[in-house]
């Protein structure tokens, strides 16, 4: 508290970090951590800022960074549509993924770079994050913001189409009509990729997709909206467009090269298709 009583900054992103813990829907007390140690504003640019609610932007009253702390998108770039994304949206992606110390990351689209330094603090000590943005002025910011961070390589490029290394975690920051097969194939087993899947336009959905033994696992989390993905984004590449409560229902994916789609696909794509049914145990 200040002298006049009024909660402080850090009362402030503490109880910030608190609102996070919860709305990961985790048990990771390091969570709540990694939400209070990385300063928001640091990433932001200098303020005021422009704060984005129902497509109207609205300019914050001051630079005081408490403006930062709600659940709020922020403009990063109003002419490109980019926003550093809603931090209750991506507390529930983080507490999906569940990064752990010593795990190899891909970012895909990185804004200014809020969400690596989480990413990079959740995979401390002994982990990597390859950040990969395809805006070379955003990664320049995301490099500068990151300066002071460890374990974290910034790469301008994209990301459908270069080689990514091997990785225990991809996290995707903008919406695909389906991910590319690279994105699959660079998962480690138990491997985690959770992205934004804008099916159709009346599709929007998180999918946690896991990487098994006999297949890749998947499952539709909660309502999503991003950019679109550059690279992964054609809609003429689908040749069945799922339903709402077919995408919902979605249990596995697979390469089109391993399986061909059967009865129970519910979104078929040029290289891979979703079904309803889950990957066989054995």
């Amino acid at each position: 508290m200040t002298a006049d009583g009024r909660a402080s900054l850090d009362d402030i992103r503490a109880f910030h970090a608190k609102m996070m813990a919860a709305a990961s829907n985790s048990t990771d007390e390091r969570l709540e951590q990694a939400f209070r140690l990385v300063r928001r504003e640091a990433f932001m640019g200098p303020g005021p800022w422009q704060i984005v609610v129902n497509r109207r932007h609205l300019e914050t009253p001051s630079d005081d960074p408490a403006f930062l702390y709600q659940n709020v998108l922020v403009c990063l770039d109003r002419s490109k549509g980019i926003n550093n994304g809603e931090p209750f949206l991506h507390a529930a992606f983080l507490g999906a993924v569940a990064p752990k110390p010593g795990e190899t990351v891909i970012q895909i689209g990185t804004g200014t770079g809020y969400y690596t330094a989480l990413l990079s603090t959740l995979v401390t000590p002994g982990g990597h994050v390859h950040a990969v943005e395809i805006d070379e002025t955003l990664a320049n910011r995301t490099r500068e913001n990151l300066a002071s961070f460890e374990g974290i390589s910034v790469i301008h490029g994209d990301a459908t189409s270069a080689e990514l290394p091997a990785a225990d975690l991809i996290y995707v920051n903008a919406g695909v009509v389906a991910p590319p097969i690279s994105w699959l194939q660079a998962l480690r087993p138990e491997g985690r990729i959770i992205v934004p899947w804008q099916a159709s336009d009346r599709i929007g959905l998180a999918v946690l997709i896991t990487r098994t033994e006999h297949g890749y696992s998947a499952r539709a989390l909660m309502p999503a909206w991003f950019i679109p993905c550059i690279g992964a984004s054609d809609p003429e590449q689908c040749s069945k467009v799922p339903t709402v409560g077919g995408a919902r229902s979605i249990r596995s994916v697979w390469l089109t090269q391993d399986r061909s789609p059967d009865e129970t696909a519910v979104a078929i794509y040029r290289d891979l298709w979703f079904s309803n049914a889950d990957v066989p145990q054995g």
